[in-house]
Formats: structure tokens, sequence, C-alpha cells
């Protein structure tokens, strides 16, 4: 899928590729555990490389708010709080995995926006392309050496919640 190595356009690629997979695990005809899986990896991974390799990065930035960055690290406690209750839920398509699918998807959904707005046009407009491109390798790296360590399994979201 990453044809760029722009940070900003690999970070909007993954928002878009959350989407996807939160209309699948809404979707009733489709492999909805199968979704929830491939979603928790990629939230994981995602967030630990941008608190590793761009929010530290963006930070030194004097037109990037460095509230907005420490916001957005706490919006991903926050969703990773809401992946952890709806990855204990035991019964895909229940009521009780319903709500907590919506909750995730409120509290990611929520964090993609800011992000976007704030941080990621913030980039856009002060960090030259040459460093995006830095950051967007740096970014890929990490996210990679995340998933495949499996980054999504209930144990480690745990860990990284009561953390």
């Amino acid at each position: 899928m990453a044809d760029t190595k722009d940070v900003v356009e690999l970070i909007l690629q993954d928002h878009r590729r959350m989407e996807d997979l939160f209309r699948r695990m809404r979707s009733v005809e489709d492999d909805r555990a199968g979704a929830l899986r491939e979603f928790a990896d990629l939230l994981i991974a995602h967030a630990q490389a941008e608190e590793a390799e761009v929010y530290p990065a963006l930070k030194r930035y004097k037109n990037i708010d460095d509230d907005e960055v420490e916001h957005g690290e706490h919006e991903h406690d926050e969703g990773n709080e809401a992946l952890l209750e709806l990855l204990e839920v035991q019964e895909v398509g229940s009521d009780a995995w319903d709500s907590k699918l919506e909750e995730l998807v409120e509290a990611v959904t929520h964090h993609a926006d800011e992000e976007e707005r704030t941080i990621l046009n913030g980039a856009r407009e002060n960090v030259a392309m040459e460093r995006r491109e830095e950051l967007g390798l740096a970014f890929l790296r990490e996210r990679e050496r995340h998933l495949k360590a499996g980054c999504g399994s209930v144990e480690n979201v745990r860990k990284l919640v009561e953390s």
C-alpha cells in the first residue's frame, strides 16, 4: 500500500485502513474476528511507531504544538483501553461486542481526526519533504517491527494498558 515515504501520507494511509477495518468489523457478512485481529495489530504498531519515531521528532518544530503531540499520546492510551475492552469480549457480534466496538470506533476516529487537523497539517506545513521521508522510513521500520511481534495480542495490549 505504501507507495510513498512521506510520514504524513503513511499515517493517513493507516487511518484509512483502520476505517476500512471498522466497516468490516461492523458487517455481519464479514470475518469480524479476523478484521479485529488485523485492526489490533495495526492500531498498536501504528501508535507505537508514532510515539517512538514521529512524535519526538515533531516536538522539535516550533510551529507544531507540543501540547497537541502529548494529547495524541494520551489518546493512544484511550484507544488501547477501548481496544482491550473489545478484545476481552468473548462473543463476536454480541450486544457487548457491538457496544465495545462503537466505543473503540469513537476513540480512534476522534484521535485520527484531531491528529490529521493539528499534528499532520502542522508537519505538512513546517517539515521539509526530505525530513518527512526520513521520518516515514523510520515509522515504517518501527511499525513493521511491532507487527512482526504480534503486538495486537490481548496479552500485549493488556501490558500496554497496565503500564
